[in-house]
């Protein structure tokens, strides 16, 4: 019997520092389930190499010349594959603006190289990925009893648990493992989602992860 083999995931590495995707580059080759096939050195190139390459991930600067990662993103989120931020800034507003324009994941670069590997392998089978910093930001912040209740404009407020549910939603968590961190069953996480989304007047989850950071709380 012929032994499996498992398909690498390819990606994409737009940045116009030469430097930084040999770096990147460089590192990714010491995994054997990742493979950077092909890569751009601006935003305004990125199109057609992805067109040629089909990659499962891009990697995306943010900040370029002649076209930004999120300028990009904004203007041609549907022709791109699920896309990385890479920032060498801890810059909530990029945070934002990415999310906004449908980024998948936003990382920065000085990260190991196992979690930058983690993040394509997650962002590769669907997942969200934002900056370890944020993930402890959320859990700081509602794991502190100081923490105030989400309020939103009309005077409706998540209870406690939602606020936890919410701060687990920002950093990446699913229902089944939202459930294993509180204790609840995933159905009764279920329904705190549809509430949360419900008073934050919201329709899915990335725009009330957005919400809660618009109002200060992440």
């Amino acid at each position: 019997m012929t032994a499996h083999v498992a398909v690498p995931i390819r990606v994409v590495l737009v940045d116009d520092q030469m430097l930084v995707r040999s770096g990147i580059s460089g590192l990714l080759a010491l995994t054997p389930d990742i493979r950077v096939v092909a890569e751009a050195a601006d935003g305004a190139g990125a199109l057609a190499v992805v067109a040629a390459a089909r990659p499962d991930v891009l990697l995306l600067d943010i900040r370029m010349p002649q076209l930004s990662g999120i300028a990009l993103l904004q203007q041609s989120a549907a022709l791109l594959p699920p896309t990385i931020l890479l920032t060498t800034f801890d810059d909530d507003e990029a945070l934002l603006d990415g999310m906004r324009a449908g980024a998948k994941g936003f990382l920065l670069k000085d990260i190991s190289l196992e979690r930058l590997a983690d993040g394509i392998r997650a962002v590769a089978a669907g997942a969200t990925v934002f900056r370890p910093a944020l993930t402890e930001r959320t859990r700081s912040a509602y794991e502190s009893s100081a923490s105030a209740p989400l309020l939103r404009e009309d005077g409706e407020r998540l209870t406690a648990r939602e606020t936890e549910v919410l701060a687990l939603m920002a950093a990446g968590f699913n229902n089944g493992e939202i459930a294993t961190a509180l204790g609840p069953s995933e159905g009764t996480i279920k329904n705190h989602v549809s509430s949360i989304l419900a008073k934050l007047g919201v329709r899915d989850r990335v725009r009330a992860v957005l919400r809660g950071l618009e109002l200060g709380h992440i």
